[in-house]
């Protein structure tokens, strides 16, 4: 029970709120079945009602009476009386062997299956295999343990509650320990309007359409590396097919369609790692997730098409999706031509990435080199931080906090999201245009300072996917806000907005900052034995074009 709140029941209560922002906002998204369940439920005696909850946050649909004791809650089998009336609850479901095996313990094993001891003697993974053969039917689990004191009760109702669960939520990976986070404090989140078109879903089509795509993700992870040809095959169908429910609701809902685009790149990922060169094309082929587009150049290449690998990476070339793909391509390039036998053009020459070295003693213990260079490069005159990917991210959050927040369509579905829905889509920042416009046009003057010093003082605290509270303090606000030009800032803010995904990481470790002249210097550091990531060099490149000051240092212990 959360420490701040002293009610038994603060599950329950946390419950039947959600219950009734669903009820209030989705109402034409529910059945029948739906809402007499929210009708019902609140209806039942609270011991009835908090046992169901308790059932529901647990894991499984099946429970021994025996682990289902709550002080607040009593006796199980009289709670559960009410709900095996609805039948939300079997108070008598038909058990397997499996089932048995993982409801009761080892120990308990030897009453269920006196004759067999002897098996039972080894490990229970091995005495399972051995009785599975002598008994295949599901019976109750009176009948497997005619002596046992307790009851197993099973929930009926598990996908109904999660079609709840995800019409409050909007995805089936949070569940509602969000609210007992919240109750504690451990997380605070931005208040957003919650308009009718920011829905997660807009019919009741669209949740089928989730539900969908949700299964083929978990098909497609259970699947793992087996070659499972059928189910294989027929998970490609519903991802694929252009009459399925899915493909209907992701025409509408930009947000789905992002879904599926994503469900389709792993399903070609899958494709490749089993050589099947042919359908993952097909699957890359109606994917528009970041990166499918390169999948297939690789594909074509690998499947000994370097010539339609070419023709599709020149495409790319001259419109790439991103810096990412464009970097991904150039170094394909040299590899297609060499297969083709032709000759490669010459490439633009890449900007001159500033270097140099930096000896110092070995350290004698546990180190990190960042922190080691950090206070060697500390000068007198100068201030540096450690900030890795925190000081630009926090700032660009900061001042962009009303477009991040901004209530579009199938940005935010409940009280308790960290950031928009649709934060990796391709047109994050395309589909908050006026918003972001108004933030960066405060970098002409002076009114980005007051804005997101603002901000740092009034969301304290507040869940956000770019800003890194626990690394600002008022002091490396201030030296930022002094020393880095608002242009450069604009040129990150706008390279950051582009692809998100891609574009938030890759910041140096360290910047510098000279308070009294007013300048600064991001320093990348490299020890022995490190080299650069594909996403660093995409910053340091990007900052070198444009003038903005960034350099690499490479550090080397002296000799002994």
């Amino acid at each position: 029970m959360p420490a701040s709140s002293p009610d038994p029941y603060y599950y329950l209560a946390n419950f039947e709120r959600a219950i009734r922002w669903v009820a209030e906002r989705s109402d034409d998204l529910l059945d029948a079945d739906e809402r007499a369940f929210i009708r019902d439920f609140s209806l039942l005696p609270r011991a009835s009602r908090a046992l169901l909850v308790r059932m529901v946050m647990r894991r499984g649909s099946l429970f021994r009476t025996a682990r289902l004791v709550y002080e607040e809650i009593g006796c199980p089998l009289a709670a559960s009386a009410p709900l095996c009336a609805h039948g939300w609850l079997d108070a008598a479901p038909l058990l397997t062997l499996d089932d048995v095996f993982r409801l009761v313990t080892k120990v308990e094993l030897a009453h269920v299956f006196p004759d067999r001891r002897a098996v039972l003697r080894g490990r229970k993974s091995d005495a399972l295999d051995s009785l599975r053969r002598d008994h295949p039917d599901a019976r109750p689990y009176a009948q497997w343990h005619p002596t046992a004191d307790d009851a197993v009760l099973q929930v009926t109702i598990g996908a109904r509650v999660d079609r709840l669960r995800l019409l409050f939520f909007g995805n089936l990976h949070q569940d509602w320990s969000e609210f007992v986070l919240a109750d504690l404090g451990v997380f605070q989140y931005e208040q957003v309007a919650f308009e009718r078109s920011s829905r997660a879903f807009q019919c009741r089509a669209d949740v089928d359409a989730y539900l969908v795509l949700h299964a083929c993700r978990e098909t497609l992870e259970l699947l793992g590396t087996a070659h499972d040809d059928d189910a294989f095959d027929a998970l490609l169908h519903v991802a694929m097919s252009d009459t399925d429910i899915t493909a209907a609701s992701t025409r509408a809902n930009s947000w789905l369609a992002h879904r599926r685009d994503k469900l389709l790149f792993r399903l070609g990922q899958h494709c490749e790692r089993r050589q099947d060169w042919t359908r993952a094309l097909a699957v890359y082929q109606g994917s528009a997730y970041p990166g499918a587009r390169h999948r297939r150049m690789r594909v074509l290449e690998r499947a000994g098409r370097p010539d339609a690998a070419l023709a599709l990476a020149r495409v790319a070339l001259d419109a790439p999706e991103s810096d990412a793909e464009a970097q991904r391509v150039a170094r394909m390039l040299p590899r297609l031509h060499r297969a083709l036998g032709t000759p490669l053009a010459r490439q633009p020459a890449a900007p001159r990435l500033a270097k140099t070295r930096l000896v110092l003693p070995r350290p004698s213990g546990p180190f990190s080199v960042e922190r080691i260079a950090c206070e060697a490069l500390a000068e007198p005159g100068t201030v540096v931080h450690y900030v890795e990917n925190a000081l630009l991210n926090s700032l660009f959050g900061l001042l962009c906090w009303d477009a991040i927040f901004a209530a579009v369509p199938g940005a935010f579905f409940h009280p308790f999201q960290s950031g928009p829905a649709d934060l990796h889509a391709p047109d994050f920042a395309a589909r908050r245009t006026p918003w972001f416009a108004a933030a960066l046009a405060q970098l002409d003057g002076e009114d980005y300072k007051a804005t997101i010093l603002r901000h740092f003082h009034a969301k304290a605290g507040l869940q956000s996917p770019f800003v890194f509270w626990g690394w600002l303090t008022d002091d490396l606000l201030q030296l930022a806000l002094r020393c880095l030009p608002a242009a450069h800032l604009k040129r990150c803010f706008e390279r950051l907005m582009v692809d998100v995904v891609a574009n938030r990481t890759g910041f140096p470790d360290l910047i510098r900052f000279w308070p009294e002249e007013g300048r600064y210097e991001m320093v990348e550091i490299k020890g022995p034995g490190d080299r650069l990531q594909d996403n660093q060099l995409r910053w340091l490149a990007y900052c070198a074009a444009h003038d903005m000051p960034m350099r690499v240092v490479h550090v080397e212990w002296e000799a002994a």
